[in-house]
């Protein structure tokens, strides 16, 4: 965990004896052994890999398309999408009805920044709702709304057009936006999500996907502090096929 980079040694150790850390789907203690080509090790149920070639993809997710590895119902699924020849696991989730932007990796230091509330990712959404929101909905959603499992943060919030808002937020609850909308009287007929922190891509057409280029990899990395960049760093434009360190 500590060569991955997800934190120092000490605090890899603290997080394996608060019980954040499973191996095979059982907690981890100190100690344990494991064959990272075999072995899946997962933080806060978000699978780590410590595989040498690290990629990342950024997925068009449409809708009806479930995000996981792997689905007992048989439905389609994100990783079906994205080459097969490395193992790459979704980045947060998107329901099966949510379209737009996610990111699958294999890295998962930038997997566990991008995931935890702590780090504060900005995700932007476009949502088609239910009639057109008024100033006081708008900044009810700007300053949070009370859900069943507590109030939201301040997001920002817009309506481009009638009958559309725009939200950015940066929290993880499930289904946040749809029940964000229902809460001020307007439910989702259709939500996007157009952008992931600093990486956007209004071209990617609906389940097609790109590799990140390098720059984006380096934007991303600097977002949740994985990195410093430079002013005059030399980022490029390549495709990353290995995030830079």
């Amino acid at each position: 965990m500590a060569r991955c980079g997800i934190a120092s040694r000490r605090v890899c150790e603290d997080m394996i004896t608060d019980g954040q850390v499973t191996i095979n789907g059982n907690l981890a203690t100190l100690g344990d052994k494991v064959d990272p080509n075999v072995d899946v090790i997962a933080i806060d149920g978000v699978e780590l890999s410590v595989m040498p070639d690290l990629v990342v993809y950024l997925l068009n997710k449409p809708a009806g398309v479930v995000t996981t590895a792997d689905d007992p119902q048989g439905r389609p699924t994100v990783i079906e999408l994205v080459p097969d020849d490395v193992r790459v696991f979704p980045v947060g989730r998107l329901d099966m009805d949510t379209e737009g932007l996610l990111l699958l990796t294999n890295d998962g230091a930038l997997t566990h920044r991008l995931t935890h509330p702590s780090f504060g990712v900005e995700k932007e959404y476009l949502a088609e709702v239910d009639g057109q929101l008024s100033p006081r909905s708008l900044r009810t959603l700007r300053q949070g709304v009370n859900l069943d499992d507590g109030k939201t943060a301040p997001a920002q919030a817009s309506s481009p057009s009638p009958g559309m808002v725009r939200l950015v937020i940066h929290e993880g609850k499930n289904r946040q936006v749809r029940r964000m909308c229902d809460a001020v009287g307007h439910p989702v007929k259709r939500l996007v999500r157009t952008r992931i922190g600093p990486v956007s891509d209004a071209k990617l057409k609906p389940g097609t996907w790109r590799k990140l280029m390098r720059s984006e990899v380096h934007d991303l990395q600097k977002a949740v502090s994985l990195i410093e960049v430079k002013p005059d760093a030399d980022r490029g434009d390549d495709p990353a096929s290995t995030p830079l360190n």
